[in-house]
């Protein structure tokens, strides 16, 4: 097969954060956020830029290590080659290290835009197969479903691919999110899981993330108890125990709140009407945001659209 051609104009990819597990719904439920990074990418004559600002400016690689670069190359080896150079452009606002799926993001910003840079890009990898790659790099489907999806993402794995459907959550739903200042390692908060747990508690788990779905999309007065959870949140505790008393204090005043993803952010999902009130009641320490849900999914965006948010 012939080598790909490539697009001289550059590419611009919108993808959102996404939260994870949603109390109940271990390693399976996502819900796409209204907090967004931007890429633009170019095919150059030679070389690899990186520019990144905002969020990980001081801290990332810009050369080949960097994860979006490297699921870049993934993505352009099943697209049928390489090109001969690359600028990419970062604009990044999710928070790293928090439980809201910038690694995610990263790795679906990347394949996107080798796809969108690539002639027939569409017809060699379609999303079928996007997702299975987004998964392959990530190593689960849970974030990656919602941030190439949107909505609310219900994902699974299956002769060792990725799969997901996604699901329209009720627009009465208003994320905010808690984020402290300090992350917490992916790996620190799965590593103080146990590897049994008591039945009792797997079978609360299963009757809870079966009524999370009907929650999320129809019935969102049934959310508090829709997100309980004995799976992990408590196992967890040891490495964020100021998240995992926000969610507590936020439960015991009625409000449905989680760990969003492995944490350390906690994810309270509000009516519209009490929204503003709820990010008031964390105190110092916590940067709340009241965010959109997000329907779209990673996004090619025409490069003339401005502002951080649009």
């Amino acid at each position: 097969m012939a080598g790909p051609a490539f697009r001289a104009a550059a590419v611009r990819v919108r993808v959102p954060a996404s939260s994870a597990n949603l109390g109940p719904g271990f390693d399976a439920f996502g819900l796409a956020l209204g907090l967004y990074d931007d890429v633009v990418v170019r095919v150059a004559d030679s070389g690899l830029n990186i520019d990144i600002a905002g969020e990980g400016a001081e801290t990332l690689s810009r050369d080949e290590s960097h994860l979006l670069v490297r699921s870049m190359r993934t993505a352009f080896d099943l697209l049928g080659g390489q090109p001969r150079g690359l600028e990419v452009v970062c604009a990044n606002r999710i928070p790293h290290g928090r439980g809201l799926g910038s690694s995610s993001a990263a790795i679906c910003a990347g394949i996107v835009a080798a796809r969108a840079v690539t002639i027939g890009g569409e017809a060699r990898l379609d999303d079928k197969a996007l997702l299975e790659l987004a998964t392959e790099i990530e190593g689960h489907p849970d974030n990656v479903a919602a941030c190439l999806l949107g909505g609310f993402t219900l994902a699974w794995m299956e002769g060792g691919s990725g799969k997901a459907i996604r699901m329209e959550p009720s627009d009465s739903i208003v994320p905010v999110v808690f984020v402290p200042s300090k992350p917490v390692l992916t790996e620190t908060a799965r590593g103080l899981l146990p590897r049994t747990v008591p039945h009792v508690d797997a079978a609360a788990n299963a009757g809870r993330a079966a009524l999370l779905v009907e929650a999320l999309t129809r019935r969102p007065e049934l959310l508090l108890p829709a997100t309980e959870d004995r799976l992990h949140q408590e196992y967890r505790s040891p490495a964020m125990p100021e998240s995992v008393a926000l969610v507590n204090r936020l439960r015991a005043d009625g409000i449905p709140a989680v760990i969003s993803g492995a944490g350390p952010t906690v994810l309270a999902l509000a009516d519209n009407g009490a929204a503003d009130k709820v990010a008031q009641l964390a105190g110092e320490g916590w940067a709340a945001n009241r965010l959109a849900l997000d329907a779209a999914g990673a996004s090619v965006l025409p490069l003339a659209t401005q502002g951080g948010q649009s």
